[in-house]
């Protein structure tokens, strides 16, 4: 039964389709920046108020009940309608409110600095965003997202603006027999098992494992150690860094691989109008390193 004279939190809500969206409590108390027990007493607040279990912990993580299911559509909804009202408010006000999120090696603060010199009164966040965060924009976490293309998102439910290309690069171990190379070629690098980020290039940006045993990692820290002590190779971006921070990887251009496109999405009519001057400010300023371009 829910707790007498108390209406729905929202905060609640948003908790449990964070929960449901990463499926894991643990991922989901990283990215909503709180502790794994408070989530979980979150989560058990909403479900005494609403009287029914929404979600089961298993060995993989955590699973929707068919209560939570069947709540989990009209939460999402329930957060829309919020959200909705609230740049309503906001727009017939004249102050603007965005979120934008920005995953691994990406740095966005000259369009940010952009948009708050052309909206000053504005309310402006940024939210870096993991391989994990795959449903932040889905789920209404962030307003805008800026990343590298193709994305998992349906084609009819997201606006997609392309900011810039840059070329591919391939990240050995010192040592390694192409690490002497001036270039390699894609068919140099093919039979090799990949292994993406949904927020990286499904397509060619990936980590790929060389032999079997290799254990499972996530955090891109942890695959450059797989790199470093030659048990997998990486296909990364040119304007990625991260990589040459190491000093004992070499990184080695690649001749005929694709361009990484870097893109700025948004969900397909969304009312807020910062979007559209986040897109003029991302078109203004943002463009691959000088060094990449030739």
């Amino acid at each position: 039964m829910n707790d007498s004279g108390q209406d729905l939190d929202l905060r609640l809500v948003r908790y449990f389709t964070v929960v449901a969206a990463h499926q894991h409590f643990g991922r989901a108390a990283a990215d909503l920046h709180v502790a794994q027990p408070a989530l979980s007493r979150q989560i058990q607040r909403l479900e005494k108020y609403l009287g029914v279990r929404l979600l089961d912990h298993v060995p993989q993580g955590a699973r929707l009940t068919p209560a939570g299911r069947s709540f989990l559509p009209r939460a999402q909804s329930l957060l829309r309608a919020a959200r909705q009202a609230e740049l309503a408010v906001r727009d017939q006000a004249g102050t603007g409110r965005i979120t934008i999120g920005y995953v691994e090696d990406l740095v966005i603060t000259d369009a940010v600095r952009e948009l708050r010199r052309r909206c000053p009164d504005a309310e402006i966040a940024t939210r870096y965003l993991s391989c994990r965060d795959v449903g932040a924009l889905s789920d209404r976490r962030v307003d805008a997202l800026i990343a590298r293309a193709p994305l998992p998102f349906a084609a009819d439910a997201v606006t997609t603006t392309p900011l810039y290309e840059e070329p591919r690069m391939l990240a050995v171990p010192r040592g390694h027999p192409l690490a002497g190379r001036a270039s390699v070629t894609a068919g140099e690098l093919a039979g090799e098992e990949a292994a993406p980020c949904p927020f990286e290039t499904a397509d060619w940006t990936s980590f790929r494992v060389l032999g079997a045993g290799v254990p499972l990692v996530e955090s891109y820290e942890d695959k450059l150690e797989l790199v470093a002590s030659g048990r997998a190779i990486a296909v990364l971006p040119a304007g990625d860094r991260r990589g040459s921070l190491r000093p004992d990887l070499v990184t080695v251009p690649i001749e005929d691989a694709p361009p990484s496109q870097v893109v700025l999405v948004s969900r397909k009519g969304d009312p807020n109008p910062m979007i559209s001057s986040l897109r003029l400010s991302a078109e203004a300023v943002l463009t691959a390193p000088a060094a990449y371009t030739a």
